[in-house]
């Protein structure tokens, strides 16, 4: 399989670069890759690049997780927060996870996250999300951020943006692990196996 890439410091801004919207990338994830098989991941944009709008498995019942931003996860190849949850996903009742982020943009460290979010990637997330939900008779998403949605000033806003997606969906929210003493989800790291899903309001998480 090759060697695996621990870490992804952006090659250039997000901002800068020619970007597919999510319906051109997702029509692309469709198709059979050489690298794993589509009919077990799904993965868009379908190769590794530096932006990501979901990476998961296929199912009939996925846990919807929403992070940060990506790093180096994708297809057979997951960093330890896309192993843990996966993990949390199977010992909670779910078939399948999908992962999404606020931030689309890959990078190790969120310190190098752009201080230019590109409306493509803005309504790439949106629109991941409104498919995301679609492929869940009762979609759940797992509120996984962290700390971190106040490493740049647009993270609340991209939150906010998935947020009215989800109510249209009626999508239940939850957090897995303590949060934090200003109410932040936990991220998914570091997360005791045996952690239980907790209900979650996000309309008032937002209005902290």
């Amino acid at each position: 399989m090759g060697e695996t890439i621990r870490r992804h410091v952006p090659a250039a801004d997000v901002a800068d670069m020619v970007l597919l919207p999510f319906s051109e990338a997702l029509g692309q994830a469709m198709s059979p890759q050489p690298e794993y098989d589509v009919r077990q991941w799904l993965y868009v944009p379908p190769v590794y690049t530096e932006y990501r709008y979901i990476l998961g498995t296929r199912g009939h019942k996925p846990l919807i997780c929403v992070g940060i931003n990506p790093s180096t996860a994708r297809p057979d190849r997951l960093d330890p927060t896309l192993q843990s949850v996966q993990r949390i996903a199977r010992r909670n009742g779910y078939d399948s996870f999908l992962m999404l982020n606020l931030c689309a943009q890959r990078a190790t460290d969120p310190n190098d996250m752009t201080w230019r979010y590109p409306e493509t990637l803005r309504q790439g997330n949106l629109d991941a999300m409104d498919y995301a939900l679609s492929l869940s008779e009762t979609p759940v998403i797992w509120a996984a951020w962290g700390t971190m949605i106040r490493k740049r000033p647009y993270l609340k806003d991209l939150l906010r943006g998935l947020a009215q997606i989800a109510e249209t969906r009626a999508a239940t929210w939850v957090t897995y692990g303590p949060r934090s003493r200003a109410g932040d989800p936990h991220h998914p790291l570091y997360l005791r196996a045996d952690a239980l899903a907790e209900p979650f309001d996000v309309n008032a998480y937002l209005m902290i």
